[in-house]
């Protein structure tokens, strides 16, 4: 069984990480943005760029607020559950994630580096104040777009937006150096710098596994890919090796 392909490699392995795309977040009823519903296809992605928030932050607080209200109803899945379980096992070692979703701290996972930053949180462009997004979006609802800070200075997401570098890539390029599996989940692999992360497991000499429902541009140097979806493969993973542990013990 595929569930056993991959049960075997993480059992095998002392230094596992995950990394994560929207395609883990799709059964919590967030959009991804290149599959066949995804947010690209109704929107522009210049909507998220950094150039266009300079130009006019009223129209991209009109689009993000969208993004963000989809966000705050959405609860973890259980594929988000299985890799916090994972990593309470011992059996990973952090999740590696462009999700600006916050979903796998809610599901319990702990080590957690958010590439592409967070859509829960927001600052001012001036004094760098911090606000939560639940605030924000009560500012818009009030008629106050763009919202601003105390100082003046106009308020955006805590997110990386097209056109600015991302977050944590080098302290995640060390991790992954340092890592002989990586369970790549819900990623079409097709954002740089993001996708330099199993890239760099298996230049190092770790495996890759793959789970996703489609073809990713990194299929290529995949040790085992899985064409279904994480939440019911990675539950799947969870179930079997609780039942060998509880084998085992009795």
């Amino acid at each position: 069984m595929e569930c056993n392909k991959i049960i075997e490699m993480l059992l095998t392995s002392v230094n596992a990480i995950a990394f994560t795309g929207a395609g883990i977040s799709t059964a919590s009823g967030i959009p991804d943005f290149r599959g066949p519903n995804g947010l690209w296809k109704k929107y522009s992605p210049e909507l998220a760029s950094i150039e266009y928030f300079k130009k006019d932050p009223k129209g991209f607080w009109e689009f993000y607020s969208l993004r963000m209200r989809g966000l705050f109803t959405a609860k973890p899945n259980p594929a988000h559950y299985a890799l916090a379980k994972l990593e309470k096992l011992g059996l990973i070692k952090a999740v590696i994630t462009q999700n600006i979703d916050g979903l796998h701290q809610m599901a319990g996972s702990k080590n957690v580096i958010e590439l592409h930053g967070t859509m829960r949180r927001c600052y001012c462009t001036n004094c760098f104040k911090e606000y939560k997004s639940e605030e924000i979006l009560e500012r818009i609802d009030k008629g106050e777009n763009p919202p601003k800070c105390s100082c003046g200075g106009i308020i955006r997401p805590d997110v990386v937006l097209f056109g600015e570098p991302v977050y944590r890539i080098h302290e995640a390029l060390e991790i992954a150096r340092e890592s002989d599996l990586v369970l790549v989940v819900g990623s079409s692999l097709s954002v740089y710098p993001a996708n330099l992360i199993p890239l760099t497991v298996k230049e190092y000499g770790g495996r890759v596994i793959i789970i996703n429902a489609e073809e990713t541009e990194m299929d290529h140097i995949a040790d085992l890919i899985i064409r279904d979806k994480a939440e019911v493969v990675l539950p799947c993973v969870v179930e079997e090796i609780e039942n060998q542990t509880l084998h085992r013990s009795s």
